[in-house]
């Protein structure tokens, strides 16, 4: 999964990635814990792992999840690219879910 805002002001912000959620979660509650097979890339705010909205002004938010037809051999902190690189040829599905923040 890819979440990130199209309309942050340098461009495209990526909030989250995450890879290899097995195929019976069914919801990613807050404050989730993952599973251990569960893996989490580096964000823009430069950290591992979720990192919320705090926009100025109202703001997209896009998620976007991914159904691949392989599990991921990527380490945790790996970026946008390279799960995307990773990605090229294992995708079977993908939906999108678009939300918005207003402060």
């Amino acid at each position: 999964m890819v979440a990130d805002d199209p309309d942050a002001p340098g461009g495209t912000f990526t909030h989250w990635l995450v890879w290899n959620v097995p195929p019976d979660v069914g919801e990613l509650p807050e404050g989730w814990t993952p599973p251990e097979q569960v893996v989490q890339g580096e964000n823009d705010f430069g950290s591992v792992g979720y990192g919320g909205p705090k926009p100025p002004s109202e703001h997209t938010y896009r998620f976007k999840l991914y159904a691949l037809d392989v599990t991921l051999d990527l380490s945790s902190g790996a970026g946008k690219q390279t799960l995307g690189d990773a990605m090229e040829g294992h995708v079977v599905a993908q939906t999108q879910l678009n939300g918005t923040f207003v402060p």
